[in-house]
């Protein structure tokens, strides 16, 4: 099968036909299902590495770990048991006839038999402005059924989570419980031993999971081993509501919860089920901040409830208003991509949103919400600097007080002492504690990091107008600033961003960086009423410029355009960091149009089939790199670069999370790396950030 054929065609799983599908506006590599956080980050893989083409029934949700997330659906219909989700042997499967996506819905088409259909909607609320909802850490599953054929239909509906979503260990013995609260139905399952603020293999090792539905007539229920809760569904289209009180491993007989709903007879109008999924965790992070001690954050949901089932049954009852917002969002971003830069535009950022917000983790208080990041799939760090960096058009985008939020914790750490290095830090540690480097001995990125934080800093101010923010951080600010004074026009050999591109000297990209920052800290400087830093800060960032553009730029090739190091004529790079001159609105006066029209002039001469490579070194690139130099570059430019990417998307064999690091002759992952559900994917919006 050609890359293209499984957008639309007949797909074959395990020898049972899974249908004809057609997706909309596109088939991602991988399809989110609840994806909400760092601990609920469920995916359906779709691309050829290992998916089975974007369909929902015959294959095994995973977390982004690719540990089997088991979610499994079945429907009965005048008798006969079909499967629409999961991968349970000897199931008949559904016929998947539509595949959409939105910002933060996935919905699904499904024919079953001819005689009814069903249409699945998972949807994992986006509210950026609304910190009461988006602290919960749940996911919705809507699940409509009506008669296809005219006629009316005895139909029940089944779905069961598996105690697979409350570990990574699947030797640790779980425990679990049925109960009913404020008209919810729910399963609670959870690891017997708990260990707070750990994790093995990317799952926490503490919290409560739930799984619920609403407790209505027809409502039927079982916990027990995979093999008996299936096979009574199957059998009799109900459950015994009964519980297993043998606690076990989650790989003993495979212990799953199971709903069961019977519909009645179904005519023309849809009979909706609804489902929840989500956890609790009172505390969520560890912070070496103030004091000398770590200090534990509490999640942020409980400072608006008093327990978990106060949250649990709020989320639920709170579909109608969520999903009112969600639609609200959905067509926000849809119509503001779609003006910025046309439907190619809309079918990368409506995938990115869930992913990067799924990254964060809410903790603090209503007063004081503090939020932290995870490095999902590199290396888990926390609070990664040149992470949070790539992803802020997002963020700015859709309400600019998170960045405070994110950058808080790493004032925290630096600010009270806890880092001996006169440049900024990289990140705080691994998910999820945050114990930073009072050694210093963390991923050597000093100029990388240094410009980042100021540029972050003034970003922010710009869109709030918080001055106290500025000169409560103005000490820590000309300490970085002063770093670049001293190395950001001659880069040392040293590692950036791009780390798994190796070490260079002499980065033009990197150079352009700190110079910018150093441009930035002028600005803060006048706002904050330090006239003389301010004129010493734009002197030198004005004197670099200049010498940035002998420096760096090969002005004899043809055509011209920037190298990747000084010196080095046969070299070229992305030069995205070009895109904070304008994300701060400094413009032509600092650094010269003739630098944008040149390098928008350049990249479609080195473009290859799925991308701009991101340097000479590799034929690999970023996303997020070629969106921040989409941006600023002609509307010809911008549009080839965000076309190759949608391609992508589309026929890409990746088969995980929407990757931002692929090759861009055969649109597969670089050998031996497999970046997946990375948050730097907020990069996408670059043209959004600018407009707002």
């Amino acid at each position: 099968m050609g890359l293209k054929d499984a957008l639309t065609g007949v797909f074959l799983f395990g020898g049972l036909a899974l249908g004809t599908s057609t997706f909309s506006p596109a088939r991602p590599p991988a399809i989110p299902l609840a994806v909400k956080a760092p601990y609920l980050n469920t995916w359906l893989n779709a691309g050829s590495d290992g998916g089975n083409g974007g369909y929902l029934a015959g294959q095994w949700p995973v977390l982004w770990t690719q540990q089997i997330t088991a979610w499994t659906g079945m429907i009965r219909v005048d008798g006969d048991t079909y499967q629409w989700m999961g991968a349970v042997s000897d199931s008949q499967n559904v016929d998947q006839t539509e595949f959409s996506y939105t910002s933060t819905r996935s919905n699904f088409v499904m024919n079953v038999g001819g005689k009814v259909e069903m249409n699945i909607t998972f949807l994992s609320p986006v509210t950026p402005t609304d910190l009461k909802r988006q602290s919960l850490t749940f996911s919705y599953l809507d699940v409509g059924v009506h008669s296809l054929d005219g006629a009316k239909h005895d139909v029940q509906l089944y779905a069961d989570v598996s105690g697979e979503w409350a570990s990574g260990d699947l030797n640790a013995i779980l425990e679990w419980d049925y109960g009913t609260s404020n008209g919810v139905a729910y399963h609670q399952f959870y690891r017997q031993s708990q260990t707070e603020i750990s994790e093995a293999n990317e799952l926490p090792n503490w919290g409560n999971f739930y799984w619920s539905t609403g407790n209505t007539a027809g409502l039927t229920y079982q916990s027990g081993s995979d093999v008996d809760v299936r096979g009574t569904f199957k059998s009799n289209g109900s459950l015994p509501n009964t519980k297993d009180t043998n606690f076990r491993a989650v790989n003993d007989d495979w212990p799953v919860f199971g709903f069961a709903k019977d519909l009645g007879s179904v005519s023309s109008k849809s009979v909706n089920t609804l489902f929840t999924i989500g956890i609790t965790q009172d505390d969520a992070i560890q912070l070496l901040g103030q004091g000398d001690g770590l200090t534990t954050y509490h999640s942020l949901w409980t400072d608006y409830f008093k327990s978990d089932l106060d949250a649990v049954t709020f989320f639920y009852n709170d579909y109608k208003t969520a999903a009112g917002l969600a639609t609200r969002l959905d067509n926000k971003i849809a119509s503001d991509s779609i003006a910025a830069a046309g439907q190619d535009y809309a079918t990368i950022t409506t995938l990115a949103v869930r992913q990067v917000f799924g990254a964060l983790q809410f903790t603090g208080t209503a007063k004081d919400p503090v939020v932290f990041l995870k490095e999902i799939s590199s290396n888990s760090d926390i609070q990664t600097v040149d992470v949070i960096f790539p992803a802020i058009p997002l963020l700015l985008y859709t309400n600019p007080n998170l960045l405070n939020y994110l950058l808080k914790p790493l004032f925290l750490n630096q600010e009270n002492g806890h880092y001996p290095n006169t440049n900024a830090i990289h990140d705080l540690g691994t998910f999820p504690l945050a114990k930073g480097y009072p050694d210093g001995t963390d991923e050597p990125q000093p100029l990388e990091e240094c410009g980042n934080m100021i540029i972050m800093v003034l970003a922010y101010y710009q869109r709030t107008k918080d001055t106290a923010y500025l000169k409560q951080h103005y000490s820590i600010l000309t300490q970085w600033a002063g770093y670049l004074i001293d190395e950001s026009l001659i880069p040392a050999d040293q590692i950036s961003t791009d780390d798994f591109a190796g070490s260079l000297a002499n980065q033009t990209n990197l150079a352009i960086k700190g110079i910018i920052g150093l441009r930035a800290m002028a600005d803060i400087s006048k706002i904050t009423g330090h006239a003389n830093d301010s004129s010493m800060y734009l002197n030198i960032s004005t004197s670099y410029i200049k010498q940035w553009q002998t420096l760096g730029i090969n002005s004899e090739a043809n055509p011209p355009h920037t190298t990747l190091s000084y010196g080095n004529e046969s070299s070229h790079g992305l030069l995205y960091n070009l895109y904070s001159n304008s994300l701060l609105g400094f413009g032509y006066d600092f650094v010269p149009k003739y630098v944008y029209d040149m390098q928008s002039n350049f990249y479609p001469t080195v473009a290859l089939e799925y991308c701009v490579p991101l340097d000479t070194r590799h034929t690999y690139s970023k996303t997020d790199w070629q969106l921040w130099s989409a941006a600023i570059a002609s509307e010809e430019t911008r549009n080839d670069i965000i076309s190759r990417i949608a391609n992508w998307v589309s026929v890409t064999p990746t088969n995980r999370a929407f990757t931002d690091l692929y090759d861009c002759v055969t649109g597969d992952y670089p050998p031996g790396i497999q970046f997946t559900a990375r948050p730097v994917q907020g990069g996408l919006f670059a043209l959004l950030a600018l407009k707002s």
